[in-house]
């Protein structure tokens, strides 16, 4: 176990921003009490997000434009996954363009599936890529409503020199202990008394697994350097930090700025605080639910080669502000809006076409002549060079995703149907010479000009709502501030 641990990590959180006290503000003629609790601002996912597309940004982040050959497996934990029963990680690992030769597997139904998830992983020891990803939904006017966000975090787990985070000891604690529960056909959750569950819950079973993991890790409370515990209880994590004895400040919750991210929160504190991590820090987490999970990690010297693209902090600093209660309520299906006679549209999915063509669409897979080198996508019969046609037998498979684009035209179309209107498309030309008609999408206030920089990022194309089947394509965004 020693030599096996955390290899590379990344993390995602939707752009999209709303200050806390706009929400309140919505509620205040029935719950002035909201006010109080309306500091900072939270992070909601779009309409064409949900926990997959957050893990493929939270994968593509770790590999960081380099994907490991070796993988043997992925892994997704969440608890707000579309569908009951489709597997999750199998779409995660072709947007990915991962192996087919690759083991997958979801996880879910606890707060604690991230931690709990990742330990397993660790345990089996192979090469795998471990991803959390969740966007809880709250009930309008609840105080979870103000502490939710929504975000995604990925670790390349795996052995040898370039290993990370090294895993000296953990340990599990089961209890049947209820602090909140969603019924199977329920959409909101239900919250038990936060005075009980924080002396009952937090402050008895996290120690417990805290005080067997160090023992395992051979190391001493006074010997770490991060707690990283996330918690929807303000003053729960350091509550219990108090009681095991640590004596530094306990990991920032991301609270002012995210809002907390169900199951892949304790995760995302994990990649966030290995950002700024050194050499020879030794980290602890914990996750909670139904028992606790206590990890502890040793960083290595390796932490300075394995900095994500862009990082947690990079999709906090590249937050776009929003200033409608009722847009985010939309996206969270919270509010039928009377969309017109365009929305009738039909959304059915022809799943044939959608698997023959999985290996173009999935991954973005364009096709690169290789007579004339043109970049064409979708790839034809022949070269769309009218100097060269040469057969599609002479193509070779070249990706899209992570090449350098920008806008090369662009319209805002108030007359279509669109969940988040205007609905921008447009051509967006690549560096390489290839050109795709694409949405744009998290279009902030500045709007486009021809020449924007953009970046891809992976997204519902289309939600159909008869069958509640999402199709998924990749769509271009403003690059933002950090990365590209």
């Amino acid at each position: 176990m020693a030599d096996f641990g955390i290899k590379r990590f990344g993390g995602y959180v939707p752009r999209l921003r709303i200050d806390r006290s706009l929400i309140a503000d919505a509620h205040r003629w029935m719950a002035p009490n909201l006010r109080g609790q309306a500091k900072g601002a939270r992070a909601f996912a779009s309409w064409d997000e949900d926990a997959v597309t957050m893990a493929v940004e939270a994968g593509r982040d770790c590999f960081n434009g380099r994907p490991s050959d070796a993988i043997e497996a992925v892994y997704l934990a969440s608890t707000s996954l579309p569908y009951a029963d489709l597997q999750h990680a199998a779409l995660v690992a072709s947007a990915l363009d991962l192996p087919t030769a690759i083991a997958s597997n979801d996880a879910g139904y606890s707060q604690r599936a991230g931690t709990s998830g990742l330990l397993q992983a660790l345990k089996v020891g192979e090469e795998a890529l471990f991803i959390a990803s969740d966007a809880p939904v709250a009930k309008p006017a609840s105080t979870q409503e103000l502490s939710y966000g929504a975000g995604a975090a990925a670790f390349l787990l795996g052995t040898g020199d370039d290993v990370v985070a090294r895993l000296l000891g953990a340990a599990s604690v089961t209890a049947p202990f209820v602090d909140h529960f969603r019924a199977a056909r329920e959409r909101y959750d239900y919250f038990w008394e936060e005075r009980w569950v924080r002396d009952e819950g937090y402050a008895k079973l996290a120690p417990q697994a805290i005080a067997q993991a160090l023992s395992k890790a051979g190391i001493a409370e006074n010997d770490l350097t991060h707690f990283v515990m996330p918690s929807l209880q303000r003053g729960a994590a350091d509550a219990v930090a108090k009681k095991i004895g640590f004596a530094g400040k306990p990991a920032d919750g991301l609270a002012e700025c995210v809002g907390y991210a169900g199951t892949a929160h304790a995760l995302l504190m994990l990649a966030h605080v290995l950002e700024t991590a050194t050499a020879g820090d030794r980290i602890l987490l914990v996750g909670f639910g139904q028992g606790a999970d206590a990890l502890v990690f040793e960083v290595t010297a390796a932490i300075g080669n394995a900095q994500p693209r862009n990082g947690v902090s990079g999709a906090i600093a590249n937050g776009i502000a929003t200033d409608s209660y009722l847009r985010m309520l939309s996206f969270y299906d919270g509010i039928d809006l009377e969309w017109g006679m365009r929305s009738e549209k039909v959304a059915k999915t022809a799943l044939t076409e959608q698997y023959r063509s999985g290996s173009q669409i999935d991954a973005l897979i364009a096709g690169k002549c290789g007579t004339c080198a043109t970049i064409q996508f979708p790839r034809l019969e022949y070269c769309v060079n009218p100097d060269c046609n040469a057969p599609a037998s002479q193509f070779e498979d070249y990706s899209l995703v992570d090449e350098p684009s920008q806008v090369f035209t662009y319209t805002a179309d108030w007359l279509s149907f669109h969940p988040a209107p205007p609905l921008y498309v447009g051509f967006v030309q690549f560096d390489n010479g290839a050109r795709i008609l694409m949405e744009v999408v998290d279009v902030g206030p500045d709007g486009l000009e021809v020449g924007t920089p953009l970046k891809l990022t992976y997204r519902i194309k289309e939600r159909d709502r008869a069958r509640g089947f999402n199709r998924y394509f990749w769509k271009a965004a403003p690059a933002g501030v950090v990365g590209a």
